[in-house]
């Protein structure tokens, strides 16, 4: 694909900044200690953004049984007008990696412009003409190469609620501890309650040594370099179920670029786990860019319209 510089539609901006500038303030409340009061707990949050605005238009929600049941849906990332990345557990209902050996990935349902879990109508859902697992998800490993595109059977057309998101470029640089990632969640919960509308979360980038350690006692993948991981936001709100195959989106301190840099993986963090772990793009970018070889959505109309909804900064 043609690389090109894109960004953060300024309304969208904006509206998560809002968002965002309260989950700071929480920063100021400290312990002082037994029996020592504090300062007062911030007012509650404002409602997340909604709208035509939201800043993750190019969230897919990808399901794989009728009516979207509890544990039968995650995320994915528009990367044109033809292609979506997600998880490649998505593409299974088992959900350890052993008992996919031997099956074919299944087709899931595909919804895009969807702001809301109840949006995920058959006016919102898109045909899908074939899926691409990564050679190496069935493999003796529960946590490795947990991706895969999604092609779609027609293009679709861009607008303010629907735009794809960049891959991760050389100049992009690797994710650093304390870097913050945009994420867009469908937020089911440890109950497993159907979402409402999709949360939008600030989420740090920690050290791989800290986010090993924090799986030592306990059963959870095996970090490598094909690989990164996130803790909770401020208000301790994690990547919980149904947000596999979301993207966490970075923007380059140097360049204002946005872009996508990793897939959610082990997405059972919630409240019981500190860290969430994800699939770095980067690591997986010769296999995505040789399957979307024959993507040629590049048009004049595209550019046109990328150049006008990415603007600002997030």
């Amino acid at each position: 694909m043609t690389s090109r510089t894109m960004w953060l539609p300024l309304s969208a901006a904006l509206s998560l900044l809002a968002c965002l500038t309260y989950e700071s303030s929480a920063m100021a409340v400290r312990d002082h200690g037994p029996g020592l009061p504090g300062p007062p707990r911030p007012p509650p949050p404002p409602p997340r953004p909604k709208g035509p605005s939201r800043p993750v238009p190019w969230q897919a929600m990808v399901s794989l049984s009728e009516g979207g049941s509890p544990g039968g849906f995650g995320g994915g990332a528009l990367l044109s007008d033809r292609w979506v990345l997600t998880a490649g557990r998505n593409l299974f209902v088992e959900a350890d990696r052993k008992h996919t050996q031997g099956q074919k990935p299944q087709v899931p349902k595909v919804y895009l412009g969807v702001a809301k879990f109840q949006d995920a109508e058959p006016s919102k859902e898109v045909a899908v003409e074939e899926v691409f697992l990564h050679p190496g998800f069935q493999n003796t490993s529960d946590w490795e190469n947990d991706i895969a595109l999604i092609k779609l059977r027609d293009p679709v057309n861009f607008n303010n609620t629907l735009m794809p998101i960049p891959l991760p470029e050389g100049e992009d640089q690797e994710e650093t501890p304390g870097e913050m990632a945009i994420f867009g969640a469908w937020d089911m919960g440890i109950a497993h309650q159907l979402p409402g509308a999709i949360k939008y979360l600030k989420l740090p980038v920690v050290s791989r040594e800290e986010c090993r350690a924090g799986f030592q006692s306990g059963r959870g993948p095996v970090i490598d370099s094909k690989m990164f991981c996130t803790g909770p936001s401020e208000f301790f709100i994690n990547v919980c179920f149904s947000d596999a195959g979301s993207a966490l989106v970075f923007q380059n301190p140097k360049t204002n670029r946005v872009y996508a840099a990793g897939i959610v993986s082990f997405e059972t963090a919630c409240a019981f786990r500190k860290h969430a772990v994800s699939t770095r793009i980067s690591a997986h970018l010769p296999w995505i860019r040789d399957i979307m070889r024959e993507d040629q959505e590049v048009s004049a109309q595209r550019e046109s319209l990328v150049a006008n909804l990415y603007s600002g900064k997030i």
